[in-house]
């Protein structure tokens, strides 16, 4: 893993372009501030203009972001009718001057500014924040959405795998780190410092985390492992303080049990897939008598879709007794099944978002466990059912191009026959 530093290091230099910002004493109203940028020729007027605007805006009370935000919508936004216009020349004139001005008007002014505001030292970070505030107004105000569009457009582009750094997360690694890996694990609660060591320091735990060399101690996304002997069938084996560490050469299985985004400015920018790949390939490259990836994954939309279903005449009575927590662990781990191989969105997706993340980067619905988390919110979710997903990366290319084209679910013999099995729990009998 030392290469990833090394290369964090490097791209961490590059980005780190000096210069202190100001602009606590330019009176020009924010949008007036952001013309002049959009007009700005030298480089230095408009890496001063980029600083000033990004501080005024940390200054902004929320209806005066959501003014800047209307301005960037509706005053930045592409003019169509010159696109038209220039369109229609072009598919008469394939003309090297008429395609360059084509690829001009076909951007929006608004990502043109969002592009110059990032100059300054630690604007990429300031503009993912600023997603989140357009994300949080986004909710009541949705013709903002064009906005937003820009937004994900340059982060995309920003945030592209050549830019990303893998570094492995140990307890070696900065505290300012650590903390952020506590605050932001979003699956299994850390509870402290103490708490986050057991799952760093045994030879049998690793964690991953990508980096922008932009946000040099903000972890985009993070992932925590478990080497093991065996699949795994339960989160407590993994995470109890009474567990019995195992040395890395007994480990057959490395099993990825939280998967944590940190960044909610960053929200439909994907990195998992790129993740979980390159995890896979540092964990084989490291050790060599690893040849099973899985997950331990909750189904967290389980028992919401069981509320749906209770009139279902097949199965009304087995969603009842799961809600009811009376069914035995063969029926729930039936009704578990049907979940992602039935339960469908209008666009035949699965319902279960960690279902339609895991098939969607090509892995494979592997297997499912009743009583596999116990904790409160387990049982709330799901009844305490879990699941593994299988990443073999010799047919996850396959499965993600059969899953996103035609919605095709690969799950093994053993969950397809969970998934239609009889149910052992009886329908009620009807009584006046």
């Amino acid at each position: 893993m030392q290469r990833n530093w090394f290369l964090g290091d490097l791209l961490n230099q590059l980005f780190d372009r000096p210069g202190k910002k100001r602009g606590n004493n330019d009176n020009r109203s924010i949008a007036e501030l952001c013309e002049a940028l959009l007009s700005a020729e030298g480089e230095v007027s408009g890496f001063t203009l980029a600083s000033t605007i990004l501080d005024r805006y940390q200054t902004l009370e929320d209806p005066e972001k959501l003014e800047f935000f209307a301005y960037l919508n509706d005053q930045l936004e592409l003019d169509a009718d010159q696109l038209a216009e220039v369109a229609s020349l072009y598919a008469n004139d394939r003309s090297v001057n008429l395609y360059q001005k084509l690829s001009e008007v076909a951007e929006s002014r608004g990502q043109e500014l969002l592009r110059r505001l990032n100059q300054p030292s630690g604007a990429t970070q300031e503009l993912v924040a600023m997603r989140v505030d357009l994300l949080r107004f986004l909710k009541s105000n949705p013709e903002l959405k064009r906005t937003d569009i820009d937004f994900v457009h340059l982060l995309r582009s920003w945030f592209k795998r050549g830019f990303l750094v893998l570094k492995q997360i140990s307890w070696d690694t900065p505290a300012r780190v650590l903390d952020k890996i506590v605050a932001y694990e979003a699956v299994h609660q850390i509870n402290d410092l103490d708490d986050l060591r057991r799952k760093l320091y045994p030879p049998d735990r690793r964690c991953f985390a990508f980096f922008h060399p932009s946000m040099p101690d903000e972890p985009l996304i993070f992932v925590e492992v478990a080497l093991t002997a065996e699949v795994p069938d339960a989160i407590d084996a993994l995470l109890s303080e009474d567990r019995e560490p195992i040395e890395t050469e007994q480990a057959k299985v490395a099993a990825f049990y939280s998967i944590s985004n940190c960044q909610k400015g960053l929200t439909g920018i994907s990195f998992g897939n790129l993740l979980i790949k390159q995890v896979v390939t540092e964990l084989s490259r490291e050790l060599e008598g690893l040849d099973t990836f899985v997950t331990l994954s909750p189904i967290p939309g389980l028992n919401r879709w069981l509320e749906g279903e209770t009139d279902n005449p097949e199965d009304g009575h087995a969603a009842e007794a799961v809600l009811a927590a009376t069914t035995s662990p063969q029926d729930l781990r039936a009704m578990a099944a049907r979940d992602p191989l039935f339960a469908k969105r209008e666009d035949g997706m699965p319902l279960d978002p960690v279902a339609r993340f895991h098939l969607g980067k090509g892995a494979e619905l592997h297997e499912l466990h009743a009583e596999a988390d116990l904790s409160p919110n387990g049982r709330s979710q799901s009844g305490g059912a879990m699941v593994n997903y299988l990443y073999d990366l010799n047919k996850t290319e396959r499965h993600h191009e059969e899953f996103a084209t035609h919605a095709t679910i690969e799950a093994s013999r053993s969950v397809r026959a969970a998934s239609t099995a009889a149910l052992a729990t009886k329908p009620r009998e009807n009584t006046v």
